[in-house]
């Protein structure tokens, strides 16, 4: 019998699109801004409108086929997801001057790649006629069987067969955290990304995207249906890889914050705390469970007993998850709880197949739909 409800937010209750949006302008300013790479800064601005949007994101992440493939190794946090793509295209772009430059290139794989590190490639680069090549990406992992945060080590795999060169700098590190900074800037935009990240815009004048959240289904539908669900005695909670700030705002502006217990609000930001309380790097998000660990014991409650709870947990049975990856159901089921699939995420109904050969508990056209299982 269900007790405890987990919901993810993205592809559940609120839209990815805007998030895919932002990711794809991360990687796009990151290549060609003169902040950054800067290999056609003249093409960059901040207020690209939703048809230079729309062909910005078609053509980093090729029509979203790019996207689908890591959430179908597992990989769901957009940080993730920017940071695999630049990278990828960063060793495709000194792959193209190895031969000349190959000193300077190990040089800037021996150590940690921060941004003057980029504006020094970028200053190399612009000597040399260089293209990005974005449809590489698949031709690239489909050769690999990595999974989930695998394909981020898989990086330093290709950088071996590109440019020859033994490294481990594109395991997590300041790289990912500039990709990170530079994606919170285009979705909070210039009034909350000091907030959101604690450091100042690199690059102002970004409006965000965070008072133009889509919602799943109608707002009141959803409020009524966490209102039933508190009333009828059931314990509901968030699990989400958005960050704090991203949470927190939506659901108080859409009237639906007042349903949950804080505690049992886990973001983003609890789970890169806990990242950098352990002695060594590990990743922690989804599918990792300790975002449902977390939720499941009331945030406040150590990194240490998340960690040390005995997996699968008892009375698993009795806990739902609901989310719209695979992701979500690889956490669901290391904890050993049921599984709702909501076919709203960036696949939509063609995901139904995937989460029937994971034999997800449920699968639903939409999350209103979970009090007919209920």
């Amino acid at each position: 019998m269900i007790k405890t409800i987990l919901f993810d937010v993205d592809g559940v209750l609120l839209s990815e699109e805007h998030y895919f949006d932002a990711s794809a302008l991360t990687v796009w300013e990151m290549l060609i801004s003169c902040s950054y790479l800067a290999l056609a800064p003249e093409k960059f601005k901040t207020d690209y409108n939703e048809t230079e949007i729309k062909k910005i994101r078609e053509r980093v992440f090729q029509n979203d086929k790019v996207l689908k493939f890591m959430k179908s190794r597992g990989l769901n946090a957009n940080w993730d997801m920017i940071y695999l793509s630049f990278s990828h295209q960063l060793i495709h772009l000194l792959s193209q001057i190895k031969d000349t430059e190959i000193e300077k290139i190990t040089k800037w794989c021996q150590a940690p790649i921060n941004r003057e590190t980029l504006l020094e490639i970028g200053r190399v680069l612009s000597n040399y006629h260089v293209e990005t090549d974005f449809s590489l990406f698949l031709e690239d992992f489909a050769r690999s069987e990595a999974t989930k945060q695998e394909l981020l080590s898989y990086l330093n795999e290709l950088a071996k067969d590109k440019l020859g060169i033994e490294t481990t700098i594109f395991n997590k590190g300041e790289l990912w955290s500039i990709c990170e900074h530079v994606s919170q800037e285009w979705y909070v935009g210039d009034e909350h990304v000091l907030v959101s990240t604690g450091r100042p815009s690199v690059q102002t004048g970004k409006k965000g995207f965070l008072t133009n959240e889509t919602t799943l289904a109608p707002r009141d539908e959803i409020a009524a249906l966490f209102q039933f669900l508190t009333r009828s005695g059931f314990t509901i909670g968030i699990g989400t890889g958005r960050p704090a700030l991203e949470t927190i705002q939506p659901f108080q502006h859409l009237g639906w914050l007042n349903n949950f217990d804080d505690k049992r609000i886990v973001t983003a930001d609890e789970v890169l705390a806990a990242e950098g309380e352990l002695p060594e790097w590990k990743s922690l998000s989804k599918p990792h469970p300790y975002t449902y660990v977390m939720c499941l014991k009331g945030k406040g409650t150590s990194v240490r007993e998340c960690l040390d709870t005995v997996l699968p947990i008892e009375n698993g049975e009795e806990v739902l998850v609901v989310g719209d990856s695979l992701a979500d159901l690889l956490a669901a089921r290391q904890i050993d709880c049921q599984f709702a699939a909501v076919l709203t995420g960036l696949s939509g109904k063609d995901a139904r197949s995937e989460f029937e050969q994971h034999k997800a508990d449920y699968i639903l056209d939409s999350v209103l739909e979970l009090k007919n299982i209920l």
